[in-house]
This record gives C-alpha cells, sequence and structure tokens, in this order.
C-alpha cells in the first residue's frame, strides 16, 4: 500500500463527479463537465463497456450522451432510468441497450503492381445471398455486430431553490416507487415515480445537505449536513438524530461535521443492517486530526463501531454489495478500501487522482463483475475532477483451511509437552 499510480481505466474530455456501474449490463455510468461556463469542455453522459482482455480490465466508450450546458454533478440508477442532478434540477433519463442489425461488409480487393493486392473501397451489402469463399467476383465479406446505445429524456423537476442552485444528491428507493433528493438549500424532497409528483417537502438541514440515503425496506431516509447533524427521517418527521462521540467525550460536538452516509448489508445476515457515517474535521488545520468512520446497527441506530481513517480529509464513500467492504476517496486523490466487521484498511493508494476524489462505485457482485474481478476480492471504480477513472483490485486475502489450522495447533500442543518433558524432567 502507498503512492503508486496505477493506469487510467478511462479518460474523459470533462472532469468526472459520479460514477454507477448498472447490475444488468455492466455498463459503467459516468458523467461531469465543466458547466455553463464558456471554457469550451463539454457536459456529457458517458456509457463505458468493461471486459476483460489478456488478464487486464479494459474499459471502451459505448455511447456519449451530451447534456449541453449542464455538468451531472450527482447521479443515481433505478434499473434503466438514470436521475441525474443537474444544477437546481434533476432530469430523468432512460437508456436502451439494443444488438443493432448485421452488417455485411465488402472488400473487394484489386491487383497491383508487383502483385500486391490493395483493398479497394468497403460497399455494405444491398441484398441478395452471401456468396460463398473464392467467388471470382474477389470480393470478402464480414458480418458485424455492434450493441448500441440510446437515451431518450423523460422529463425535469426542480430539486433545489437556494441562490446557489444545486442539487447534491439523489437516490432511488429499493422498491423504485419513488425518488429522493437533497440540495444546497437544506431540503428534501421526496418524488412519487415514475409520475415525478412531490410527495413531501421539507427543512431538513440548515445549509447544504452533504449526502442521504434510503434504508433497503424504505422505511427511513438518513441525511447529513454541514450543520453537524444526521438525521434519521420518517416521512417528513425527525426519527431520531445519530451522535457518532456520545462514548468520546474528548471530541467536541462541533470539532466534526458528517461528510456522508451508506447503508450496507451484513454478509451472511439476511437480517441485519448497517449504516456507515463519515465524520470529517469542520477546519482545516496545519496539522489537521484524523478523519473517523462510524458504523451503526441500521435498524436501532446504535453506534456499533468507530475507528479513524487517516489525516487526508475524506471526499466520498461507497459500500459493496455484501456490505463486506467500504471504499474511501479523499480530497488529495487518495482512494482506500476497509473491511466493514473491523473498520481495518486493507487496500490503500496514495495520490490515486491528481486531485479531490468525487465518486466511488464497487463492480457488482454478479456473475458479469465476478468474471471482471477474476482471481482478486473486489473491484472498485473511483473518478476525479482530474477526468480520470480507475480501476483499484483488492487481492485475495491468504487464508488457511481449517484442517490446517487444527493440525498445526495440535502440533504445538506436542512441541509445548516435549519441551516440557525435556526442560522439567518428571515434570509430566
Amino acid at each position: 500500500m502507498g503512492r503508486r499510480r496505477d493506469p487510467d481505466l478511462y479518460r474523459a474530455p470533462f472532469p468526472l463527479y459520479t460514477v454507477q456501474v448498472h447490475r444488468d449490463t455492466g455498463l459503467v455510468i459516468t458523467a461531469g463537465g465543466g458547466g455553463a461556463s464558456k471554457t469550451g469542455i463539454k457536459n456529457g453522459v458517458h456509457f463505458l463497456r468493461l471486459e476483460r482482455m489478456g488478464g487486464q480490465v479494459c474499459a471502451s466508450l459505448a455511447h456519449s450522451f451530451d447534456t449541453e450546458t449542464r455538468a451531472t454533478m450527482s447521479l443515481a440508477l433505478g434499473g434503466d432510468v438514470i436521475a441525474a442532478g443537474q444544477d437546481a434540477s434533476c432530469q430523468i433519463l432512460r437508456f436502451k441497450e439494443e444488438t443493432g442489425k448485421p452488417e455485411i461488409k465488402q472488400e473487394r480487393k484489386t491487383q497491383g503492381k508487383g502483385g500486391a493486392s490493395e483493398q479497394g473501397p468497403r460497399k455494405r451489402r444491398v441484398g441478395g445471398s452471401q456468396p460463398a469463399a473464392g467467388d471470382g467476383d474477389g470480393m470478402n465479406e464480414t458480418q458485424n455486430k455492434t450493441a448500441e446505445i440510446s437515451v431518450e429524456k423523460l422529463g425535469e423537476v426542480q430539486t433545489d431553490f437556494s441562490d446557489d442552485g444545486l442539487q447534491k444528491s439523489v437516490r432511488f428507493s429499493g422498491d423504485l416507487s419513488f425518488l429522493v433528493t437533497g440540495g444546497a438549500d437544506g431540503y428534501i424532497r421526496v418524488w412519487e415515480y415514475p409520475a415525478m409528483k412531490k410527495k413531501l417537502d421539507f427543512k431538513a438541514h440548515d445549509g447544504e445537505i452533504e449526502d442521504l440515503d434510503i434504508s433497503p425496506y424504505n422505511k427511513q431516509v438518513v441525511s447529513v449536513g454541514r450543520d453537524f447533524a444526521c438525521c434519521v427521517w420518517k416521512n417528513d418527521q425527525l426519527a431520531l438524530g445519530l451522535h457518532w462521540n456520545e462514548n468520546m467525550p474528548s471530541i467536541p460536538d462541533k470539532m466534526y461535521r458528517y461528510q456522508a452516509c451508506r447503508f450496507g448489508k451484513v454478509e451472511d445476515n439476511r437480517e441485519a443492517l448497517r449504516l456507515y457515517t463519515v465524520q470529517i474535521p469542520h477546519k482545516r488545520d496545519r496539522k489537521p486530526p484524523p478523519c473517523y468512520v462510524t458504523k451503526w446497527d441500521g435498524r436501532s441506530f446504535l453506534p456499533l463501531l468507530t475507528q479513524p481513517c487517516g489525516n487526508e480529509v475524506i471526499s466520498c464513500l461507497a459500500v459493496s454489495d455484501s456490505g463486506t467492504f467500504l471504499g474511501l476517496g479523499t480530497v488529495t486523490g487518495s482512494v482506500a478500501i476497509y473491511i466493514s466487521f473491523s473498520l481495518q484498511k486493507l487496500y490503500y493508494v496514495e495520490e490515486a487522482h491528481g486531485i479531490v476524489v468525487t465518486d466511488l462505485a464497487f463492480v457488482p457482485e454478479t456473475q458479469h463483475g465476478r468474471e471482471l474481478v477474476g482471481d482478486h476480492e473486489a473491484a472498485m471504480l473511483s473518478v476525479a475532477v482530474d477526468s480520470r477513472c480507475k480501476l483499484h483490485v483488492l487481492p485475495n486475502r491468504r487464508s488457511f483451511p481449517m484442517w490446517f489450522v487444527l493440525l498445526l495447533c495440535a502440533l504445538m500442543i506436542v512441541a509445548v509437552v516435549l519441551f516440557l518433558q525435556y526442560t522439567f524432567p518428571g515434570f509430566l
């Protein structure tokens, strides 16, 4: 672990602010841009296709969707629908991946000087049967099947009414019956989906909402803001305010603020649920204090474990499908992966990006995802303002089978007995 620059998986022509991986297709959807400024930097949503070639994971641009003068700063996936936060609005997009009709291309070979064959202009076959190879007309035919992606706009709603006009977070509910947005004005707005009718609209924080998430059973919404608060909401009613430092009296309430929150599953325990929050120092010092990550019981919202996670200020948080791993990105471009059980660091790359990491996404634990991960335990994508998308893979931790452990214990016991008999004759 430490400073090492891995090759870029993909580099966009604009700053990247958000990334998601579609579970069904495996497509990576990343977005960003330069905003409305007249700098020539474009705005768009890019669809990347991942495949494993020669033992390495490669990315290719499958489709580029132009968002005109607005950069996408936040993004959520609900099936084949994208909720994209652009300025003070949330734009709803639907994408579709279709296999294009096979194109039969013809290549005519002409005999050049010295007997060398030259390829003439390619022509598309209009009709008729495909001639057999070696026909006298010198035509070679190839079939080309390409998966095409189309994107359509379904609607748009205004989700923030502050002077800055910025939607900061958006999440779909697990059953796709509604989505929740949070903005710079401190309001949480709940929208019925797919009608996109406003269901709830209430003041949640004094100041910007940094992040929010919905519990898997759609019972609560958790939000964190710049007002030092982490709140659990039942509809539009405050159910509970969380205090991560209640068992740490040496840390004053206003010394840290919440930066991110995510629900996560518990591996091998379907009934259990966890909530993870990240706390960062409110003020920047020359010798910054450490940031902290806290694990909560996702049902009772009691704190279970809090651990420091370094002196670099955390910018974003992600949780793997199974809830086994946490991903952390920093404002200095570093990326880390922690195990959720003990909140211990397993992977770390210092300054993987040249500037702030804006979003993280684990590769889904599907068949396609496992094929991409290969022999590694997990893989995570990171994007940053430096326009780069990078892939981070977590090597398998070394483990020993249970029979080997038992055999080792038996040998140790025998060794201890022999040592005692040799050192203290007649002791045993």
